[in-house]
């Protein structure tokens, strides 16, 4: 549905890098296929999981938009075919950090602006679909 790069202090946090990059699936195309994930949170809304064995944050299930799975792409085996198309939390991002997406945020969309990326992302020629 969108792929992205989320700069907020909290995806730092949790990468343990200048941002994570996600990409958001629909809840009922999302199947887990082993393990049972570990949950944990910040200050989002949403509920954020991770690996059983070696604690990678894996997925989110987001508070703010239902229906949803956003997943860890660096997890994905085709990791570069999922380039960020909009970067979220511009205003708390590291100094000269840049994601390449396509579109900038200050901070984040309203959940029915938010919805409407995906239209655009579905669009975009690097759309993986």
């Amino acid at each position: 549905m969108l792929t992205a790069a989320c700069h907020c202090t909290d995806c730092q946090r949790m990468t343990a890098g200048p941002y994570s990059l996600s990409a958001l699936y629909p809840e009922a195309k999302f199947k887990l296929l082993g393990g049972k994930p570990i949950v944990g949170d910040c200050r989002s809304a949403g509920q954020h999981y991770f690996c059983e064995s070696c604690y990678s944050w894996a997925y989110t299930r987001p508070g703010s938009i239902e229906g949803v799975v956003n997943v860890r792409t660096p997890l994905l085996e085709r990791a570069n075919d999922f380039p960020p198309f909009a970067e979220f939390f511009r205003d708390e991002a590291l100094a000269g950090i840049q994601s390449g997406a396509v579109l900038t945020f200050e901070s984040a969309p309203a959940p029915d602006d938010f919805l409407k990326l995906t239209d655009d992302y579905a669009a975009w020629e690097k759309c993986p679909a």
